[in-house]
């Protein structure tokens, strides 16, 4: 299997719909000698539901943002802009310097970069037992929910979807449903927990984490897609 370098792109702003189609034409093409990649993409507004979500968690019936139905786990979220979206079309199976990943490490490990860069922040994050994610770990606004995680596993180990980190976000589209699937979950995002970090800072970082921890080979340079 190859152990050519993870090309990690940046898609700039993209439409989400496009944007999961090249994912699976992406990963039905792919060979066992294809690099892995991460792409770096900020949405405009949209709702997405995981396979076997529930649409009575969208409670309004008057918001003019797009719903997809997509092939990913988990139930409704929201995309916006200011939110890091990075989707991780990885081959699990691939031998790397720590070995294969099985999908509940590949899911720890995602959810320690997040922790990890938060901390950079001086934001404390932490996980909640069965309810993937992350969240803010201490304070008035513990519990509530800065990052989420959705995530589609082939059987052949190759993945795509991947995460999201709100960073400076209009939260209200949040408040229209119930976020994957908790009635009364609030959402956060780091500048209402007083960070102000440019969006392209928090992007680069997270994807700089999510290659260190997932022991995939050091990118030479991040490339730019342009729309």
């Amino acid at each position: 299997m190859s152990t050519a370098p993870a090309l990690i792109r940046n898609l700039g702003q993209a439409d989400y719909e496009p944007t999961f189609a090249a994912m699976r034409a992406f990963t039905d093409a792919r060979t066992p000698d294809t690099p892995d990649e991460l792409w770096i993409v900020e949405h405009p507004p949209v709702y997405t539901l995981g396979l076997g979500a529930d649409r009575g968690h969208l409670l309004s019936a008057t918001t003019d943002i797009p719903v997809v139905q997509t092939d990913r786990g988990g139930e409704i979220t929201y995309h916006g802009p200011g939110q890091v979206v990075i989707y991780l079309m990885m081959d699990l199976r691939r031998n790397k310097p720590g070995g294969k990943l099985y999908a509940r490490q590949f899911v720890n490990k995602i959810e320690q970069a997040i922790i990890n860069v938060l901390e950079t922040y001086h934001l404390a994050g932490e996980r909640i037992d069965g309810a993937p994610g992350i969240y803010i770990a201490g304070g008035p606004k513990k519990g509530a929910k800065i990052a989420a995680l959705g995530l589609k596993v082939r059987g052949n180990g190759c993945t795509y979807h991947g995460v999201s980190l709100n960073v400076g976000m209009d939260l209200a589209p949040f408040s229209w449903i119930n976020p994957c699937g908790y009635s009364g979950l609030e959402t956060i995002d780091m500048r209402s927990m007083g960070v102000e970090a440019p969006l392209a800072d928090v992007q680069l970082a997270l994807a700089n984490e999510l290659v260190k921890l997932l022991q995939v080979a050091e990118p030479a340079e991040v490339t730019t897609v342009s729309n």
